[in-house]
């Protein structure tokens, strides 16, 4: 039988790193599979939950492709695709926004409402968080990039305690309406607040020598890695615009970022508060 203070071992465990991030300051991307099964969801925020009750600060950026899918199918309108971006006409911009920042940001701050977790659901267009203008030349692809940050409301939030919950919209001086990578908007979130971490909650254990093969996950990268693991292939696909918005940010400040499975129950908090940790954390 355990003896009554080896029950408590977990917090010695824990307890350097809890020492450590106490008023650090994550950016999380959530999106893909994790946000569609709902207990895995259920884990997810009450894993942000625990870190915020640690004494984290945190900010919340979040994607929604598999229920943009859903809704775009039920108004038959074909999802399209090109080299992994979506391409998003004017009507398509209409339910992205719709289901972005009307369902799934509400659904997400109603979770932490339910945790006793002040938050605050936004998108980029909200206090003129984020400006953008288009990725493409093409007038008729409303996909963007950020080209400035005013990060006045997320610093009065953190300041009071309270959850910034982000869908990843924006608009342009026009106030014409752009729809941003979710990765790249919580890169670009990261590196204007001089971040602690930037994490990726994604559908793959993180970089890998070999997709087929878990054990071969690289655990730990350093920035000089980057060029020869692309011209090996090794990342390649969807796996390319992670990594280089998680370069990105660690060039500019960003102490480290993570690329995790999201899939993986509390791969969160596997992640944060173990020695062995659970993804791909690149530093410079």
């Amino acid at each position: 039988m355990l003896n009554n203070f080896d029950r408590f071992s977990l917090v010695n465990d824990i307890l350097p790193f809890i020492k450590d991030y106490t008023n650090k300051l994550f950016v999380i991307k959530y999106g893909g599979s994790a946000m569609q099964d709902n207990s895995l969801q259920f884990n997810v925020i009450n894993d942000i939950s625990f870190l915020h009750f640690l004494g984290i600060k945190i900010v919340l950026v979040h994607g929604g492709g598999p229920s943009i899918n859903t809704w775009l199918s039920k108004l038959n309108i074909k999802p399209r695709f090109e080299n992994g971006i979506r391409l998003t006409d004017s009507q398509t911009m209409e339910v992205v926004e719709m289901v972005l920042s009307g369902k799934i940001n509400k659904h997400l701050v109603s979770l932490f409402n339910k945790n006793n977790i002040l938050s605050v659901g936004l998108s980029g267009k909200d206090a003129n968080l984020t400006l953008s203008s288009p990725l493409f030349l093409n007038s008729n692809n409303l996909v963007g990039h950020i080209d400035l940050i005013n990060n006045n409301v997320l610093n009065l939030l953190l300041s009071n305690n309270y959850v910034p919950v982000i869908s990843s919209i924006s608009c342009d001086l026009n106030q014409d309406t752009y729809n941003i990578n979710a990765d790249t908007f919580a890169g670009s979130i990261a590196e204007s607040l001089a971040a602690d971490k930037l994490i990726l909650l994604t559908d793959t254990l993180g970089v890998m020598q070999n997709l087929n093969v878990p054990s071969s996950l690289i655990k730990n990268l350093k920035i000089d890695d980057i060029s020869s693991l692309r011209e090996e292939c090794i990342i390649s696909g969807g796996m390319i615009p992670k990594v280089e918005c998680c370069v990105k940010a660690v060039k500019h400040g960003v102490k480290s970022a993570h690329i995790i499975d999201g899939r993986i129950p509390h791969s969160l908090l596997y992640e944060l508060l173990t020695l062995d940790r659970i993804g791909s954390k690149i530093t410079v």
